[in-house]
C-alpha cells in the first residue's frame, strides 16, 4: 500500500505530516524512526518530501517519550485518537484526564498537538460529535495547557470554524478537499456510497459553505490537511466498510476550482504553503508547482495495489474538474 500511494503525495508536495494510526500504531520514537525510513527508501533517490512523523497518544504512553521525540527530531507532533472515533483508534485516549502528564510534558518540550475532534459516547449523534468535542475537550485542553499549540484536524463544522477563528495563534485548524467540496447527501445519492464515508462524517450544506468561507478567507488559523486515507476498494465496499477517502491524486486540482469559484485564487497558496509552515514553524518550501486551467489528465479513477485484486478508488468530486497541475 505504501508503494502504491505514496508517490502521488510526494510529487506534489514538499512534506506531509504523517499519521500514526497504524497497526501497530507508532507510539514510540523507534517506531517512528522505522516508518520514516520505511517512506524514504520508497522515495526516488532525488526526491524532496520529507514525511513529518507524529506520536499516537495512548492512555499509557509516558511522557518521557515525548521528550525523547522531540529532542532527537523523531516527532513533529503528536495525534490524540479518542478511542473508537476513527480507522484505527482502538488504542486511543478513553479519557483526555489520562493524558494529562503528557501534555504537560507536550507543553513544556513545544510539541504541537493534533487531534480527531469527535466525541464517541454512543447517546451523542454522529453529526454532532465535533460540536459536543469542542464543548467538552478541546475547550477545557485549551484552558489547562494556555502553551501548548493545538491543530483541530479535519474540521467540519461552522462550530469548528467560529471556535478556532477567535482563538489565538497557537491554535489552528486543518479542513480537507472533500469537506469542501461535498456535503452529506453525496453518502446517499442514489444508494450508499462507500467512498464517500469518511471520518469525521460530512456534514450539512450549511457546514460546507462555513468551511469553504474559511478556507479561502486567508486566515492563518486555517490550513491545508488532506486527510488522504487509502483503503482497498473491497474494505470499503462490505457490511462494515472502512471510514476514509484517498484525495491524494487530485488535491490541488480540486482546491484550484474551489478557490476559483471563491473567487480567492490569490488565497490559495497560503492555505495550501504558508499558512501549514507557519504553524509549525517550518521555513517555506522552496520548491513550487504550477497549476493551469486546464481539464486534468493522468489522475486514475483507482490505484492499483500490488498483490491485492482490488486498488484503492480516488476522490471524485460532485463536478469535472478544469485544473490541472502541470
Amino acid at each position: 500500500m505504501l508503494e502504491a500511494v505514496l508517490p502521488w503525495t510526494a510529487n506534489v508536495y514538499g512534506r506531509a505530516i504523517v499519521m500514526p494510526n497504524l497497526k501497530p500504531p507508532i507510539t514510540t520514537v523507534d517506531a517512528a524512526v522505522a516508518y520514516k525510513e520505511r517512506i524514504l527508501a520508497h522515495l526516488p533517490v532525488d526526491s524532496r518530501f520529507e514525511p513529518l512523523m507524529t506520536c499516537y497518544l495512548t492512555d499509557n504512553l509516558l511522557p518521557s517519550e515525548i521528550k525523547k521525540g522531540k529532542e532527537t527530531g523523531a516527532f513533529t507532533a503528536a495525534k490524540l485518537y479518542p478511542a473508537g472515533a476513527t480507522t484505527n483508534s482502538e488504542h486511543g485516549v478513553t479519557n483526555i484526564k489520562n493524558i494529562y502528564a503528557v501534555l504537560e510534558a507536550m507543553q513544556e518540550v513545544d510539541l504541537p498537538l493534533l487531534i480527531h475532534g469527535e466525541v464517541t459516547d454512543s447517546d451523542i449523534d454522529i453529526f454532532d460529535r465535533e460540536a459536543v468535542f469542542i464543548e467538552r475537550v478541546l475547550t477545557p485542553i485549551l484552558a489547562d495547557f494556555p502553551e501548548l499549540r493545538v491543530v483541530s484536524e479535519h474540521i467540519t463544522t461552522s462550530a469548528a470554524v467560529d471556535f478556532i477563528s477567535s482563538q489565538s495563534s497557537r491554535v489552528g485548524a486543518t479542513i480537507t478537499t472533500h469537506h469542501l467540496m461535498i456535503n452529506r447527501n453525496a453518502i446517499f445519492q442514489g444508494g450508499i456510497r462507500p467512498h464517500m464515508y469518511c471520518l469525521p462524517i460530512a456534514k450539512r450544506e450549511e457546514h460546507r459553505l462555513a468551511l469553504r468561507k474559511a478556507a479561502t478567507s486567508g486566515d492563518s488559523h486555517f490550513f491545508l490537511g488532506t486527510d488522504s486515507a487509502p483503503h482497498l476498494t473491497h474494505l470499503k465496499e462490505n457490511d462494515c466498510g472502512c471510514a476514509g477517502i484517498f484525495n491524494s491524486p487530485n488535491t490541488m486540482e480540486c482546491l484550484a476550482q474551489v478557490f476559483e469559484e471563491e473567487n480567492a485564487l490569490d488565497k490559495l497558496e497560503a492555505f495550501a504553503s504558508l499558512n501549514g509552515p507557519r504553524f509549525y514553524g517550518l521555513p517555506v518550501n522552496p520548491d513550487t508547482i504550477t497549476l493551469e486551467k486546464k481539464s486534468p489528465d493522468g489522475i486514475p479513477a483507482e490505484v492499483a495495489v500490488e498483490g491485492s485484486d482490488t486498488g484503492v478508488q480516488v476522490f471524485t468530486p460532485p463536478t469535472p474538474l478544469t485544473w490541472r497541475v502541470c
